[in-house]
């Protein structure tokens, strides 16, 4: 029985902090006060403009991934990237060498979405021939934020990507 009076009791003092809340949500719908004005989304499809053109490049790579190990494999390369529909595709080719792995060609396929304000990144190997599922995501307040699927020793995982513009 005194549970029973603590749960009433517990469900007044929630339905008077409901009613107050709501009492002066209407209060302040109906006041002068102005509202803060609403910004139109963010347009990125020229985020990764500042990419187009030919580059070398060093990169590293974690060897075993998801295994503890901390052995990298370096690469050295040369790419371009390509200006497609008006800024709102790219596309990168590459070559990087590396006396781990070898000779490695490819590329990058970049696709901005208007409607999401999203990007969709592909990458093809030359040696596989197929595009892997893309990292998906958008930049907000200068930094970027891109999810993916991927597979590693036959177990699929979904890791993000962060960049800074």
């Amino acid at each position: 029985m005194k549970v029973l009076k603590h749960v009433c009791a517990y469900l007044m003092m929630c339905s008077l902090v409901v009613v107050l809340h709501h009492d002066r949500g209407l209060a302040q719908e109906n006041s002068n006060i102005p509202k803060p004005s609403t910004t139109a989304e963010r347009d990125g499809q020229h985020d990764f403009d500042p990419l187009i053109g030919a580059w070398k490049f060093h990169l590293k790579k974690l060897l075993h991934p998801l295994t503890g190990a901390n052995d990298w494999v370096e690469f050295d390369g040369t790419g371009v990237c390509y200006k497609i529909w008006d800024g709102r595709s790219q596309m990168d080719t590459i070559e990087m060498d590396s006396p781990v792995a070898g000779h490695i060609e490819g590329l990058t396929l970049r696709l901005y979405n208007p409607q999401s304000r999203q990007w969709r990144l592909y990458w093809a190997n030359s040696k596989v021939g197929i595009l892997d599922p893309p990292q998906i995501g958008e930049f907000k307040n200068g930094r970027g934020e891109f999810l993916a699927q991927d597979t590693i020793n036959g177990k699929v995982i979904l890791f993000v990507l962060y960049g800074q513009t």
